[in-house]
């Protein structure tokens, strides 16, 4: 049987990467992170793009070269269509468009938030057999969402519940940008939260009705409750910031694993995975651990390297659509919108 050898292209965002996998085997990896957002505390959509343009070529030319093959071996280039910033996208929709046509090959567009759920899928070897069986629930959790997802097979995903507002990891970056940790503040105030407690302070916790959720209320009970201590106290966030870190995680965790407790238990699914960004987070991974003792759930937690944006997802997609001949058209438009198609 021929080798399907799929490129896969990931450019929604600020990380500029490329992965290479054959049979659904993962041969490499390669991801190209922009520092230059750091100084602004947050991504700029046209430093971003121009950056794509800067780092696309050789982060592709390097994900074939680690994969040990040549660019005439492969049997399609798939790549992340949406959601994301369209300047960002752009660059890896047209460069993965020009490639396949140079190459004759097939170009095959990918749902960022289906790369995400799907990096389950990735293996590293072949016997790797890590993956959850379908029917299973995800918590994909990331800067830019937060949903419960029914995942029924690869192209075929139902959302249960998602944010109304904020998302969550965009909840802990901007309680972050207020303390001044810097940004990203997920990686910060996870790591600043290990070493406080986690019930120093309340916070509000939003009651929205059925699965959805929302994290708009929390950050402004953050805001407010910092804003008063920080007037008794000039010094009080530099006194108490592992605390505040602490706290601030335990409820977005609280929000999150409530939520998610219920879809289970309307659903009868006790397959759990999460995904997304958000998925790195130590309190969540621990959360999860605990629910599977509490309640009988079998959970799959993906690779920290499979956490953030990376093309190995992409990739593994495209390897499922491509075995189904799902292949996309050249004038394939790329769409910024947050959905699942």
């Amino acid at each position: 049987m021929e080798d399907i050898i799929i490129l896969g292209i990931e450019s929604s965002c600020d990380d500029t990467s490329a992965a290479v996998l054959r049979n659904g085997v993962l041969l490499s990896n390669v991801t190209a992170s922009q520092e230059v957002h750091k100084a602004y505390g947050g991504v700029v959509p046209e430093l971003a793009s121009r950056a794509h343009q800067q780092n696309i070529v050789p982060v592709v030319d390097q994900a074939i070269a680690r994969a040990g093959i040549t660019k005439e071996q492969l049997s399609a280039i798939a790549f992340t269509r949406g959601p994301g910033l369209m300047g960002s996208l752009l660059v890896g929709v047209n460069f993965a468009k020009g490639l396949a046509l140079s190459l004759g090959i097939p170009l095959i567009d990918v749902n960022h938030l289906q790369g995400h759920v799907m990096a389950h899928f990735i293996k590293e070897h072949d016997n790797d057999m890590h993956e959850p069986p379908f029917p299973f629930l995800c918590l994909l959790v990331s800067g830019g969402n937060s949903q419960i997802v029914k995942v029924n097979a690869y192209n075929d995903m139902e959302v249960l519940g998602q944010t109304i507002d904020d998302a969550a990891g965009e909840a802990i970056d901007k309680c972050a940008k207020v303390m001044g940790l810097g940004y990203p503040g997920g990686p910060i105030i996870d790591r600043l939260a290990r070493q406080g407690n986690p019930h120093a302070f309340l916070f509000a916790e939003p009651h929205i009705p059925g699965l959805d959720y929302s994290f708009s209320g929390l950050k402004t009970s953050f805001l407010y409750n910092l804003r008063d201590w920080v007037a008794e106290d000039p010094d009080f966030i530099a006194h108490h910031k592992e605390d505040i870190a602490a706290s601030l995680e335990y409820t977005i965790v609280a929000i999150l694993m409530k939520k998610l407790k219920k879809a289970v238990k309307e659903t009868g699914i006790k397959h759990v995975a999460v995904s997304g960004g958000v998925s790195a987070n130590n309190g969540l991974r621990n959360a999860f651990h605990d629910y599977a003792q509490r309640y009988g759930w079998t959970i799959y937690i993906p690779k920290f390297s499979f956490t953030t944006d990376n093309a190995a997802m992409i990739a593994c997609v495209g390897t499922f659509k491509y075995r189904d001949k799902e292949f996309a058209g050249v004038d394939l438009p790329a769409f910024s919108k947050v959905t699942f198609e």
